[in-house]
């Protein structure tokens, strides 16, 4: 295929459409384009007549973010409700004129395999799930959403079968670690689209057009800070790319940084369009370094080719989101030094800023748009003005526009249903540690936990999603607490439930208060590993029952040899005769986990891509856990035998 030309006619859709917030009297979908759009959107319920309904300005948001990129944010209410349980053929058509093309002419990869158009379903409960987190473009392995994509090809005309929700729970991006040939794919694309420029403070670089261009930066994004003693911790904090003697390898050093390279990486890993705009040639590079490149472009070739299952996927179930730190940066807000480092420098606190407004743009907003209207509208102004000043942002604008961000509090949601859905913020109401600044924080705070509290009362069951496990594997909480005793809390990511006490002890006096007496499942992600738990309150005969159900990664895994032996260590010193077990937080807890069938013999971690599916009976109850492997099968975790804990 030949190269792109730069003067080459644009695609109008650039990725797209998601469905996200979907309802009988109101539909929520981002799109993608090159161009402001006139659409119209076609359904036809089965069994029904077509309905044809022109979005208009009031009903959809059209977000310059670039010369050729704009972002149509549609929040459309219907007049007569869509029905339940029904499989919902669209087609989204754009006008030129009287000449309208739809999405077999301008997205032929969103059909099916028969040419048929898409179709959704608006499920009358929920009764299924799939859920996963931590999607990693340079992860050497398989994507768990082009799984779920053929597993949902599999149920097409079973419109029963379907999840009601795809929910994804952290980490849909990776901004602090990317690989040099997707960076230099996102400056490719920036350039292609014309995507805004905006000044910078702090770095050595005046503005984002020098540091799209310099060849100089790749791997070594940390060289942006000038060389001042006041860099030299956030340095070490924020670009350090050090090696992780646990978990991971945190990889810092192609960090992003401008607004216009958040924006591009959202394009590049939901859509195969934006990759057929650009070439990604290898920049000048050390040899260590034009190695490295090579072996993660062959991973990122791989990675495209499932872009188009990916893209299906997204334009047939609903989906909501939700940050976990890689969406902002490794181990945002971890501690208050942390903030206290990373806030307090103008360039770190644009990155992170930056971030932030790429997760308003494209994935906060389609969760509860009524929610982010305030925010959304000031980001839009500062955005409209760009695309009259020559495709700069204003840099105050864009500052005080990050501050006000930082300060707000409503990224969480929920969803009504049965059981209805809570999704928590586990990122930006934090507990700060009173005893040490260093010591982690309480992944929400008093008033969050309340506010959950809350949500929890009156519902006989609910279905709570927590980026990170509320009830983890012990042997790795107590290794992270360890790091954090010694200091070190950033180096194994010790962000657990468990390990602020304040937190910890709000979150299971909730459970274990009189008025919570249902059944309550967490779905969660973040750790690259999959397991799942049955709980219940010791010596109460009428308590809650609760399931931790967590899957990850959907493009990310655990050192396997890692895992296997943090998994049998943690069965040998946390059995149920261990005294250990009491001088945990969750000691009035019986936990006794399910060990997932295609594992050996006792094993509970189950390490592998791929994306979580939950079937809920009528109580909301679990009834069948299964982890999609992306590698092509499933793995089960039947009820367990109670004789462990």
């Amino acid at each position: 295929m030949p190269p792109p030309m730069d003067d080459a006619p644009l695609p109008d859709v650039l990725a797209g459409p998601l469905l996200r917030r979907l309802g009988p009297e109101k539909l929520v979908l981002w799109l993608a384009a090159s161009r402001p759009l006139d659409l119209t959107l076609i359904f036809a319920p089965a069994g029904e007549k077509t309905r044809r309904v022109a979005i208009d300005d009031d009903h959809c948001r059209r977000v310059p973010v670039g010369r050729h990129a704009w972002l149509h944010l549609i929040d459309l209410p219907l007049q007569a409700p869509l029905p339940r349980d029904t499989l919902i053929t669209y087609d989204l058509r754009l006008s030129d004129g009287e000449i309208e093309h739809g999405i077999a002419e301008w997205g032929p990869h969103l059909l099916e395999a028969d040419g048929e158009l898409p179709a959704f379903v608006l499920a009358g409960r929920h009764h299924r799930l799939l859920h996963g987190s931590c999607r990693k473009p340079h992860h050497d392995g398989p994507d768990g959403l082009v799984r779920a994509e053929a597993w949902l090809a599999e149920h097409r005309d079973a419109p029963l079968e379907r999840p009601a929700w795809l929910l994804m729970t952290g980490d849909q991006v990776y901004t602090d670690d990317v690989a040099g040939p997707m960076l230099v794919a996102i400056h490719a694309l920036i350039h292609r689209l014309g995507l805004f420029d905006e000044p910078l403070e702090g770095a050595v670089v005046a503005d984002s057009r020098a540091l799209h261009g310099d060849d100089a930066h790749y791997y070594f994004r940390e060289l942006l800070l000038p060389d001042v003693e006041s860099s030299e911790n956030l340095r070490e904090r924020f670009f350090g790319g050090a090696r992780k003697p646990v978990f991971t390898s945190a990889n810092a050093q192609n960090h992003l940084a401008t607004l216009a390279e958040m924006v591009a990486m959202y394009l590049l890993v939901w859509s195969p369009t934006p990759w057929e705009l650009i070439v990604v040639n290898e920049p000048m590079l050390s040899e260590e370094n034009a190695t490295l490149f090579l072996e993660q472009q062959a991973v990122i070739k791989h990675f495209v080719t499932g872009l188009p299952a990916c893209a299906r996927l997204l334009a047939r179930l609903p989906t909501l989101m939700i940050f976990d730190d890689h969406d902002i940066t490794d181990d945002w807000n971890l501690t208050a030094d942390w903030e206290h480092t990373a806030y307090g420098h103008p360039f770190s606190r644009r990155i992170i800023g930056n971030a932030l407004i790429g997760y308003l743009l494209c994935q906060g907003w389609g969760n509860a748009p009524e929610r982010l209207t305030q925010p959304l509208v000031e980001c839009a102004k500062m955005l409209d003005s760009a695309a009259t000043n020559d495709g700069w942002l204003d840099g105050e604008a864009l500052d005080a526009l990050i501050q006000k961000l930082l300060r707000f509090e409503g990224w969480e949601y929920q969803v009504p249903g049965e059981p209805p859905l809570v999704v928590l913020d586990t990122r930006t109401r934090r507990w700060r540690s009173e005893r040490s600044p260093g010591r982690p924080s309480g992944l929400m705070d008093w008033e969050a936990l309340s506010d959950f509290q809350q949500a929890l009362l009156g519902h006989p069951s609910v279905i709570i999603v927590s980026p990170a496990p509320m009830f983890g594997v012990k042997l790795i909480e107590v290794i992270q607490k360890l790091f954090t005793l010694m200091g070190k809390p950033l180096l194994v990511d010790a962000e657990n439930w468990m390990a602020h006490r304040g937190a910890a002890s709000v979150l299971l006096n909730i459970f274990r208060h009189s008025r919570t007496p249902g059944n309550y499942v967490v779905l969660s992600g973040d750790v690259h590993y999959s397991f799942a738990y049955d709980i219940r309150i010791r010596h109460r005969r009428q308590g809650p029952q609760l399931w931790q159900i967590t899957s990850s990664g959907i493009k990310n895994t655990f050192p396997d040899t890692l895992l296997d032996w943090f998994d049998r260590l943690n069965r040998w010193l946390y059995a149920p005769w261990s005294p250990l077990n009491w001088l945990t937080k969750r000691r009035r807890l019986e936990i006794t986990p399910r060990n997932p069938d295609r594992a050996k013999a006792g094993e509970r971690l189950w390490n592998g891509s791929g994306i979580g599916l939950v079937d809920f009976d009528h109580q909301g109850r679990p009834r069948d856990i299964r982890q999609l492997d992306a590698r092509g099968f499933e793995v089960r975790f039947p009820p367990a035998i109670h004789d462990d804990a």
